[in-house]
């Protein structure tokens, strides 16, 4: 069903506003309740000044302390959603990625992208850049082509770009050619050590393809989940093997090129954290590497910072998350990826947060076989040119808009039930978001360099306030 975008409903109550009509320098308040009665709807009425003192608990907002740089919040441009988006008819293309990637109106201004390198597990089928058949190499990467990309990822990706040419963009590859590996398969195996220095070419060969067709790489990871092998297509890669990859190939390899591509390690989940700890650990690796990337389908967030505490000088990025709920659901659970990725991640330092993936169809589909997720739902559920607005789309939403990349996290004190995360944006402007896990509606203050505002979220709702 094709949801439609409604402003304001507030307590219930519904309304309409213009936009034009609301009291000058009042702080915007954009809200999402558990009932759906609003999802990620901007309030008539916005944050008042509190008028006396209260005994209600307070988040303080204070600029005066300052945390790391936010690069922006997104999603997985996976093939599969490509390949849904390109087949929508050119209008409701068009109307669609202005929605997800333009910042006016009621556009959620994503602004940034991960690209596979290659398949990942949500393309239709399996490939890379330089498929050979078994027994055949190509160590200069004579045969690299970006194939199956040109047909859907490149050309949405441009669209993307011409709506918002500044989006960042993070390729990571899920397996390198089968021919590369120990064993001639796309799941698991490893990367043959003589084959390094081809697969560090593949690499430059990707970042140079995609410049040439327009699209600028900012980052890539080295391997998608390098201790998961039983996806399809999958690697396993060793802390060690990793290390002996960036230093001795990938590092300089891109150096050679004059290659500014930033190099990122790890890309899996936050049980981990010694894997990325032991790379930088090595200075001889570290000076190739800008930081490390995490996933939360196991571990704490809490160990992002750990990895940012022995290594104070590389950043933290969080590359991937999954985000469900069920289709026509009566409520939203929108309290859980706001609070543990969007607030938990940016909390521990990381400069960005993208959730898993951008579109798929009604069935998840595609995937592929062997080990593709079935289960994986879109931001978006594309229906032809139909399409509607799932929880990954509302969660990213709360902080893409307004948390524009080149906002700066600052400090704001934890409450209980009222988790929340404070930036200064470019403009000067405060965003602060927050979810209310609590078990009943809670009424609290925010206060900032000597203002105090009055708010108020029920029991399972977010919001992003911003003056």
């Amino acid at each position: 069903m094709l949801f439609t975008k409604s402003f304001g409903l507030l307590l219930g109550c519904a309304f309409t506003f213009s936009v034009a009509v609301m009291a000058q320098g009042q702080p915007q308040v954009w809200l999402t309740k558990a009932d759906r009665t609003a999802l990620f709807t901007r309030q008539a009425t916005g944050l008042s000044l509190a008028t006396a003192k209260n005994k209600q608990p307070t988040i303080v907002v204070n600029d005066k302390e300052t945390f790391q740089s936010i690069d922006g919040f997104g999603y997985a441009l996976t093939g599969g959603s490509a390949q849904h988006i390109v087949k929508m008819s050119a209008p409701a293309r068009a109307a669609l990625l202005k929605e997800l990637f333009a910042t006016n109106g009621d556009n959620i201004g994503v602004s940034y992208i991960r690209l596979s390198i290659g398949a990942s597990d949500l393309n239709e089928k399996v490939f890379s850049y330089n498929d050979l058949p078994e027994g055949q190499t190509d160590l200069e990467q004579a045969k690299f082509d970006l194939g199956p990309d040109k047909a859907d990822v490149i050309p949405v990706m441009k669209e993307i770009l011409a709506i918002n040419p500044k989006i960042k963009i993070m390729g990571s590859p899920w397996s390198p050619p089968l021919w590369m590996k120990t064993t001639y398969d796309a799941r698991g195996g490893m990367l043959k050590p003589e084959y390094y220095g081809a697969y560090a070419k593949y690499f430059v060969r990707y970042v140079q393809e995609m410049q040439k067709v327009g699209i600028a790489i900012d980052a890539i990871t080295v391997q998608n989940e390098p201790l998961h092998p039983g996806n399809n297509p999958s690697l396993f890669m060793a802390a060690p093997d990793q290390a002996l990859f960036v230093k001795k190939f990938l590092g300089p390899a891109f150096a050679k090129a004059s290659i500014k591509t930033k190099i990122i390690i790890y890309d899996h989940n936050a049980d981990r954290p010694d894997y990325p700890i032991s790379i930088l650990d090595d200075p001889e690796a570290k000076k190739y590497i800008s930081g490390s990337a995490f996933h939360l389908y196991g571990g704490k967030i809490e160990a992002l910072t750990d990895v940012h505490n022995a290594h104070p000088d590389k950043n933290i990025y969080f590359s991937e998350q999954m985000v469900v709920e069920q289709p026509d659901a009566a409520t939203i659970n929108i309290v859980n990826p706001v609070k543990r990725l969007i607030i938990g991640a940016t909390r521990n330092w990381s400069k960005n947060v993208l959730e898993w993936n951008l579109a798929a169809d009604p069935e998840n589909k595609p995937y592929t076989d062997r080990g593709g997720c079935s289960m994986c739902q879109g931001a978006v559920t594309i229906n032809g040119d139909q399409y509607s607005r799932n929880l990954a789309y509302f969660s990213i939403a709360h902080a893409s808009k307004f948390v524009r990349p080149g906002s700066v996290r600052v400090a704001s004190n934890e409450l209980n039930g009222l988790a929340n995360v404070a930036f200064k944006t470019p403009d000067g402007k405060y965003v602060l978001i927050v979810a209310n896990s609590g078990k009943e509606a809670a009424s609290f203050n925010i206060s900032q360099n000597g203002k105090t505002y009055a708010a108020a979220l029920d029991k399972g709702a977010v919001a992003t306030y911003i003056w």
